[in-house]
Order: C-alpha cells, then sequence, then structure tokens
C-alpha cells in the first residue's frame, strides 16, 4: 500500500470519530496527532520510534501524506488541506500546491524537446520521459511541505495556507474532488467526460492544461480522482 492510501484511511477512520462539531484549528490538531502515533510504531525493525520521528524530520517525501477537503455540518463551513477542489453553487475554488504550475511547464517544455528530437507522442506515453526532470525537484519541494504549503503528514499543519468558506443557511450544491480533474463540472457524467476529452486532445498534457505527469498508456486518468456532490 502506498504512503497516501495508508494516510486516507488513517484520515477517513479520524473523520469517522471525531466530534461533530470540531473546529477546523480541532481537526488540524486531532488527525495530525493521530498520524503521528502511527510513528511511535517504525515500520523497519532497524527503526526506534525516536530514529523514525527523526528520519521523517529529514525526509519529508517518506512520511504518511495526504490531502482532505471536509465539510462540517455542524459549522456550514468547507476547509481545504492540500491539493483538492470544490465548486459551490458552481463557484469555484482549488487550493493547489506552490511551484505545481512552475514543475508542469518545465515537463512541457522537456517533452517540446523530445518531439522535436522524434520522439513520438506514444513513444513517450509508455513511460513519461519527461516526468525525469521534474522528479528531484518535486522532492525537494516535498521539504517544504507544512513550511510553504499545507498537508496532512501527521506534524503540524501550516493552518495559515487551509482555506475555510463558511456557507451561509441557503441551499448550496458542493463538489469536492481531487486534482485528478484538470476541470470540475456540475455532475461526474460531464467531468469525467472532459477528463476524457483531455486525454484525447491532449494525452501528454503540456497545452492549456498542464500536469507533472501524462496519460501513461493503457490508463484512463493521469492521476488520482475522487468527486463528491451533495446539496447542504
Amino acid at each position: 500500500m502506498s504512503n497516501g492510501r495508508y494516510a486516507m484511511q488513517l484520515i477517513s477512520r479520524y473523520i469517522r470519530r471525531m466530534p461533530a462539531n470540531s473546529s477546523c484549528h480541532d481537526f488540524c490538531r486531532g488527525v495530525t496527532a493521530y498520524i503521528f502515533r502511527r510513528y511511535q510504531y517504525p515500520l523497519l525493525p532497524s527503526l526506534t520510534p525516536k530514529s523514525c520521528i527523526q528520519r521523517l524530520l529529514d525526509h519529508p517525501e517518506e512520511r504518511l501524506t495526504a490531502s482532505a477537503i471536509v465539510y462540517s455540518r455542524v459549522r456550514r463551513e468547507v476547509w481545504m488541506i492540500g491539493d483538492c477542489q470544490c465548486l459551490a453553487n458552481g463557484a469555484y475554488y482549488d487550493n493547489p500546491k506552490p511551484y505545481e504550475q512552475q514543475l508542469a511547464e518545465l515537463r512541457a517544455k522537456r517533452v517540446q524537446e523530445l518531439l522535436n528530437e522524434g520522439m513520438t507522442v506514444d513513444q513517450q506515453l509508455e513511460h513519461d520521459p519527461a516526468r525525469e526532470v521534474v522528479i528531484a525537484p518535486l522532492l525537494e519541494t516535498m521539504k517544504q511541505q507544512n513550511r510553504t504549503f499545507a498537508v496532512i503528514d501527521g506534524f503540524r499543519i501550516a493552518e495559515q495556507y487551509v482555506p475555510v468558506y463558511q456557507l451561509d443557511f441557503r441551499p448550496w450544491e458542493l463538489v469536492f474532488a481531487s486534482d485528478g480533474y484538470p476541470r470540475l463540472a456540475g455532475t461526474l457524467e460531464e467531468t469525467e467526460r472532459l477528463l476524457d476529452e483531455q486525454r484525447r486532445n491532449d494525452p501528454l498534457n503540456i497545452g492549456e492544461f498542464k500536469a507533472t505527469k501524462a496519460f501513461i498508456k493503457g490508463n484512463n486518468s493521469f492521476d488520482d480522482r475522487t468527486y463528491v456532490r451533495f446539496t447542504v
């Protein structure tokens, strides 16, 4: 299981048991403590709890890390922790990681260079060689998590980078999604259609929409994706 998937499972368990009247601050503190406790039982026998924590302080890329978007029914608030996106009565909100667009531009430039050198689109979709140019800087930006951007990783969440949106008491239709969708629409069917349109028209993700990875051959998406729509 990947670190991200395990983090997601832990976050889900915590949300199920947290008090309904929790504030965003309460959630950030509580879920951090919940994940941090898992670090007291290192996965590697060679690591003590103390050395495990030090290892994760030095290597944020190895932490259990995920993003979450949460709706508090009691407080009528939307919390966005990490790179996620939302439609609220049609208005669009997102919370992208800093540097992500710059790295996507860097990869797009390398893709174009490879095309100019004679490498075909299909060849690049086999394993996305241009992604190699962004791996090192991606790992470098992870050293800034919960410093210059917020994620849930078992260490203090940088709450200054967590948007909180207050909803009034009129009816609201909310769409919550991960960053695996280039564009959000009011239905899952339409959002999936837009994703498939992106795959057919620009599978390398180097055009109007740029990403740090391509649609690898055989995949119908370039990233994990979640879509939830509900009314309040």
